[in-house]
Formats: structure tokens, C-alpha cells, sequence
């Protein structure tokens, strides 16, 4: 018997996840939307019922945003959240071969997925590089490739984290309370709800998510720790919300509970990853990477982002950093949001450099 047939043989027999029903439910379950380069009419089939397919995202104001840079062949652009790479795909494509393109993003595990995808469709080391690296740093960035013509700053979480139960990103699985972009660095949110005081948690609560109810859910997760109830997955967190709601009429109830939850886990996610800090450092140095007459589109997802990005904006403009900034925000097209629901909570805002 040959040697190939020998290895052949040694692999082990790989079965498709089963699952009860006609359809999947779980991530794992998901196996064909897991595999979009062998599925791709299932993929096709999910998106045009208006869901996300498990594993993927799909990019948001696409056309606004390249109708706004207006790419020609031969510039040099920035994608400081490459995420699943959809957006840096087609900014390639407006390069059509010349030029360059530098993508960062913080989570190895998706960055690294994105990189190879992006690899498979031809675009290599010649016209595109990806950076394990935060986007407060892009002065460290355009120190090695020099000044940009475009920069895009897309600040929403990815359908890939969201949807996969072990990063903890859900409140709708089981799974970790982790939270973090990059799992390798800083504490789970598990750890810092355990470092918290009601007050701070309450504060946490306000300041990142706007949350009504948040002296009523402080108050219930800080009473569990206390008593050494563990908090350490989503649906532990998920259950203490509940408890706080408890109070509310049982008609209010489920969709309370579903906001608070969503807004609570938002809130987290902003702390453990020092979102608004992050984007704070990144406002402050984004002109200084722009070229003259550069442009920068940031897509924002909630509240307190938007109003950072506008500040920021009017700020820089008055200092005589941008000749020009979008003075009303730019919002996805009623179609492009019935065939994708997390698109509708976004905002487009945009700067020239002077």
C-alpha cells in the first residue's frame, strides 16, 4: 500500500454537526454558513430573507462610503477595523491594482481569517497590508507608509463576534462573559463586574449605554456577587437582569429585558475594551495622518460614539485641521437595512483635511 493511500486512511472520519429540527439553531449547527466559499447558495438564501449567515458580516454603507472617498488607482488608504474584510475588499477593487491599502484590526482571530480571505482573492502583500494592532495607534502606522488619502473607521462589533457564543458577545447564547476584541489581553467582563461597586457599575451603565433601569440592575448583579452567586456566563448575566425587571408589568417585561440586556452587555463591552478612550486617542491624531485633502468616514452605532465623532469633528474644523465635515449624519438606505437589521442603528460622519 503506497504512502498516500496509508495517510488516507489515517484520517478520521469527520461527520456534520446533527441537529434537532429541520434547522439549525445553534452556531455550531450552522455548518453550511460557516463555509461560505462551499455553500454559497445557502449563504445567498439567508441573506436575502434579511439575516446575517453565522461566521460572516455583512458591510454597511458601502456605496456611501465609496461614493464619498471617490478612490482613483494609486492612492494609499486606511481601514483601521478590517473585521471581516468587506469594506477593504471593495475599496481594493476601486484601486484596481495600484496603490496600497493598510488595514488594522485587535482581534487575532478574525484578523487573521479576514487576511487569508482577502489573501485568496488575490490581493497580497504587493497592495495590501493587515496590522494586529489598535487604531489609537495610527501615527505609528503612517510613521512607516506616510500620510493617507483615505481613512475609514468602521466602530461597530462584528457579526462573527456577535454570533459566536464562546466570545461572549450574546446575550442570546451560552457562553463566557468575555467581551474582549482581543481574548489574549485585559480581563473578561466576568472579572471587571467582580471589581465594581454598585455606584460604578451604575455609572458604567449611564455613561456607555444610557441604561434606565441601571441602579435597579447594579443593584441586583452587585446583591449576587456579594452573596457568591457567580456571574460568569451571558445567561448568568442575562437571569440577573431578569430578576432586576422583575418589578416591571409582565406585558413590559420581555422587551425590557431584552433592551436592558442588550444595553448592559454594550456597556461592558465598552469598558473592557476602553472603547471610547481608544477612540478618543484616534480623533485626536486622524489629521495628522491625512494627506492633504484626505478623507475619513467613521460609522458609528450608538449615542455616546456619535456625539465624540461630531465634537471631535467641529473641533478639528474650527482649528482649521478640516476644511470641510459632514454637517448632518449620513444613515443607511431603507433597503440596505431591510436586508440588514444591524444596520439600522448606524450614522455616517465625514472630514476633508485642509
Amino acid at each position: 500500500m503506497d504512502e498516500q493511500k496509508m495517510n488516507h486512511q489515517e484520517e478520521p472520519h469527520k461527520r456534520r454537526v446533527r441537529y434537532v429540527g429541520t434547522h439549525p439553531r445553534s452556531y455550531q449547527e450552522k455548518y453550511k454558513e460557516l463555509q461560505p466559499e462551499k455553500y454559497k447558495e445557502t449563504v445567498s438564501k439567508v441573506i436575502r430573507k434579511g439575516s446575517t449567515p453565522a461566521g460572516m458580516h455583512l458591510s454597511i454603507c458601502v456605496n456611501e462610503i465609496l461614493d464619498f472617498f471617490n478612490i482613483r488607482p494609486g492612492q494609499k488608504g486606511l481601514d483601521v477595523t478590517l473585521g471581516y474584510g468587506g469594506h477593504t475588499r471593495e475599496m481594493l477593487r476601486c484601486l484596481n491594482g495600484q496603490g496600497h491599502i493598510y488595514a488594522l484590526d485587535v482581534d487575532p482571530i478574525e484578523s487573521a481569517k479576514a487576511k487569508e480571505r482577502l489573501r485568496r482573492l488575490g490581493y497580497g502583500e504587493d497592495i495590501l497590508t493587515v496590522k494586529l494592532q489598535n487604531f489609537a495607534d495610527i501615527d505609528e502606522v503612517a510613521r512607516e507608509a506616510g500620510r493617507f488619502d483615505f481613512v475609514l473607521a468602521d466602530l461597530g462589533v462584528s457579526s462573527m463576534q456577535i454570533d459566536n457564543p464562546m466570545r461572549g458577545f450574546t446575550y442570546k447564547a451560552k457562553g463566557p462573559l468575555d467581551l474582549r476584541m482581543d481574548p489574549g489581553k485585559g480581563i473578561s467582563a466576568a472579572e471587571r463586574l467582580r471589581e465594581l461597586t454598585q455606584e460604578e457599575f451604575a455609572g458604567m451603565l449611564v455613561e456607555n449605554s444610557d441604561e434606565p433601569y441601571a441602579d435597579e440592575i447594579s443593584e441586583t448583579v452587585t446583591a449576587y456577587l456579594k452573596r457568591g452567586k457567580r456571574i460568569e456566563t451571558t445567561i448568568q448575566l442575562k437571569e440577573a437582569i431578569e430578576e432586576a425587571l422583575a418589578f416591571l408589568p409582565e406585558a413590559e417585561q420581555r422587551e425590557a429585558v431584552k433592551k436592558s440586556c442588550q444595553r448592559t452587555f454594550q456597556a461592558l463591552r465598552i469598558d473592557v475594551n476602553r472603547e471610547f478612550e481608544v477612540l478618543y486617542e484616534f480623533l485626536e491624531k486622524l489629521p495628522g495622518v491625512l494627506a492633504p485633502g484626505g478623507r475619513a468616514a467613521i460609522l458609528t452605532f450608538h449615542s455616546g460614539e456619535d456625539r465624540l465623532v461630531k465634537k471631535s469633528f467641529k473641533q478639528m474644523k474650527k482649528a482649521g485641521l478640516y476644511q470641510e465635515i459632514s454637517t448632518e449624519v449620513i444613515r443607511p438606505s431603507a433597503e440596505e437595512c431591510a436586508r440588514n437589521g444591524r444596520a439600522r442603528s448606524t450614522k455616517m460622519r465625514w472630514a476633508i483635511r485642509a
